[in-house]
């Protein structure tokens, strides 16, 4: 079988992997870090900036000093430099990536969502490393980028938001399409090309450009390549045999854990469990339920031995659906060893 490379700026083939396989922090990964755009000189920096910028560059683990950080002059500046100071900190503190991702969720965020969706994507890179199959890694985007919602005819279809909103606004189309947009004059209508099995192939070729579009109705690829991919999901960090099925429906009596995996959903559920009514345009929201059932039931909560978890999926009210992969790492009802 061909192996693929795929989204190849995300910084996985600056690290390194342990004997389990779990990712291991480099100088390399760090040095790319501190050439994000948040802490990159501008045309108005100081020499200061330039000279503790380039010195990290050359060393990307070095300490910097709050004489240092006061030298910028300038708080923006000061408090992006804080920003990935502390974001090193909480990589070079756990033995691997996929620990460091977990602590991030143990205690309160404070980690701005750009840095944490980039350590999500770059995860999922190793996690996912020879996988074939390309529903399943456009399923994965949807693990840390948002998605446009579109419901047509019964199907569910999922774009890019922010590639949405370039086409949208006309920046997809350089100088003309900002001139359209200023105009109040939409581009031309650009229809962005579905995945299915016949032509997933074409995603190795624009894995970085995020304009392909998954179903995500019920019986569909789609929604089977989300549900193996939360699968791999957890048996990578815990080493979990799950197994999830989408469901039309919710219907047990003795329904007794469930997980949102976005924030939307997670109020949904929270009120469904609780017997509260929704009105027609939260239900609108859902986008999809599903049941999880675990091989190895003594790896959870002894209370939740042979029984299922629910979860489900929706969008927000501007029809945008904001997976949290956390939640699946977080709320599961694992036992005192996991």
């Amino acid at each position: 079988m061909t192996t693929h490379d795929f989204w190849p700026d995300c910084g996985y083939s600056l690290l390194r992997r342990d004997a389990d396989h779990r990712l291991l922090l480099t100088p390399e990964f760090l040095r790319a870090a501190w050439q994000r755009p948040e802490v990159a000189p501008v045309e108005e920096s100081l020499d200061a900036e330039r000279r503790l910028h380039a010195a990290l560059l050359d060393d990307p683990l070095r300490p910097v000093t709050e004489t240092e950080l006061a030298a910028l002059q300038d708080a923006d500046a000061v408090e992006n430099y804080r920003v990935m100071l502390d974001w090193r900190q909480r990589l070079t503190a756990a033995p691997t990536l996929e620990a460091a991702y977990l602590a991030l969720f143990r205690t309160e965020v404070t980690a701005p969502p750009v840095l944490i969706h980039s350590l999500t994507q770059t995860l999922l890179r190793g996690m996912l490393d020879g996988c074939g199959d390309p529903l399943r890694l456009r399923a994965a985007e949807l693990f840390f980028r948002a998605q446009k919602v579109s419901l047509r005819d019964g199907a569910v279809l999922l774009a890019d938001a922010d590639t949405v909103r370039l086409h949208e606004t006309g920046g997809n189309y350089g100088d003309l399409g900002r001139l359209l947009a200023e105009a109040r004059i939409k581009p031309r209508r650009v229809e962005l090309d579905v995945l299915d099995r016949g032509n997933a192939e074409r995603y190795w070729a624009r894995s970085e450009r995020f304009d392909t579009v998954l179903e995500f109705r019920f019986g569909g690829d789609g929604l089977e390549a989300f549900c193996r991919l939360v699968e791999q999901w957890l048996h990578h960090f815990y080493r979990l045999q799950a197994t999830m099925t989408p469901l039309r429906a919710i219907e047990d009596a003795h329904w007794a854990w469930h997980i949102g995996l976005d924030a939307q959903a997670s109020g949904i559920l929270n009120d469904l469990y609780q017997g509260k009514p929704l009105d027609a345009s939260r239900q609108h929201r859902i986008l999809s339920l599903f049941r999880m059932d675990f091989a190895d039931g003594s790896l959870l909560r002894p209370e939740m031995a042979g029984r299922p978890v629910y979860l489900a999926a929706a969008m927000d009210e501007e029809n945008v659906l904001r997976v949290k992969p956390q939640n699946l790492l977080v709320n599961l009802p694992l036992g005192v060893a996991g």
